[in-house]
């Protein structure tokens, strides 16, 4: 049977008013970027929890920082390269006016994070400063496409026992909405561990059994004694933003990042590993006139995180690269029935 987040049932981060998303994916390799817009600003937060992080103006978020609203969050593949990206992203905002007004010019605010996708192909190709103008000249309201787009084009999981056993992983979104107020996510999925059902644990995509048929199960795998394959430093990550219509407080925004990332916990495992560089950031647009209190956003932060994780591994699909290396899909070990 098909999970029940398979379909478009779990909603987008473009649920949010005042939110856009666009993709620009690179075929050749595959890798790419995407961007989440604010064109009116929105207060912003940012937690970093992996031990190999790759970033772009993360400080400016810091609460006791000066800067309060930010105009866009960029994620992108070619690890540090890929932080080049956000440049054409700022570009691309200030020749359609958004950005912070200074008097002498606009100047927008994109932080920014990547992932490690350098393995998969040709590790020359990776997002470059036209890419992220790309991504923005695509924005827009619509659910954005999840899967193999983006930054989730080259994006890889359960990578813990070698390449050859790991499968593909994506980008996916979700949104939750209570008492009138919507929480979305927008998550790209390179985690060296395995993505598993919140429900109940259980693998959905990760590390392969050596005949590549069945998923091991890395948690217990590791737990049995199996030896982890030596994994390159900082080789792996998860990336996403978290957005809201709540009106928030910059301090609150950065809580309800650090909320989000119980949701990996409860869909990636392992997590927050010394090889991933796990990053989340929140934008708040204050749209919404309701605020159902920290406690209540905190929750629907976390489970739109944990949905949009989910769904960037069902929306992948199977990838075959010319140096032989296979990476099936969620869908390749669990056809519909």
């Amino acid at each position: 049977m098909p999970h029940p987040l398979a379909d478009d049932s779990a909603g987008a981060i473009t649920d949010v008013p005042g939110i856009e998303v666009g993709h620009h994916t690179d075929p050749r390799r595959p890798t790419g970027c995407s961007v989440v817009i604010a064109r009116q600003g929105a207060v912003a937060g940012v937690d970093v929890r992996g031990a190999a992080p790759g970033t772009r103006e993360t400080d400016l978020l810091a609460p006791g920082n000066l800067v309060n609203e930010v105009h866009a969050v960029l994620l992108a593949g070619g690890s540090a390269f890929g932080l080049d990206a956000a440049s054409g992203a700022v570009r691309w905002l200030e020749d359609n006016g958004v950005g912070l007004e200074l008097g002498m010019a606009r100047l927008p605010l994109v932080p920014a994070a990547v992932l490690f996708d350098l393995a998969v192909g040709d590790a020359r190709i990776r997002p470059a400063a036209a890419a992220g103008h790309a991504a923005c000249a695509a924005a827009g309201t619509q659910p954005p496409a999840e899967g193999n787009v983006g930054a989730g084009a080259g994006a890889v999981v359960g990578k813990m026992f070698g390449m050859e056993h790991a499968m593909k992983g994506g980008i996916g979104s979700a949104s939750v909405r209570v008492a009138g107020v919507t929480v979305g996510a927008l998550v790209a999925c390179n985690a060296v561990g395995d993505v598993v059902d919140p429900e109940n644990g259980r693998p959905l995509a990760g590390a392969r059994t050596p005949d590549g048929r069945a998923l091991r199960d890395t948690r217990r795998a590791l737990l049995a004694g199996e030896v982890p394959h030596p994994l390159l430093a900082g080789s792996n990550t998860t990336i996403g933003v978290i957005a809201t219509d709540a009106r928030l407080t910059k301090v609150q925004a950065q809580r309800l990042a650090v909320a989000g990332h119980d949701g990996l916990a409860r869909s990636i495992n392992p997590v927050h590993t010394m090889s991933d560089g796990d990053t989340l950031f929140t934008l708040a647009t204050g749209r919404a006139a309701q605020h159902p209190g920290m406690m209540v956003l905190a929750t629907m932060a976390a489970e739109a995180v944990a949905r949009a994780t989910v769904r960037a591994v069902l929306a992948a699909r199977g990838l075959a690269l010319p140096d032989g290396l296979q990476l099936p899909a969620h869908a390749d070990l669990h056809p519909p029935i």
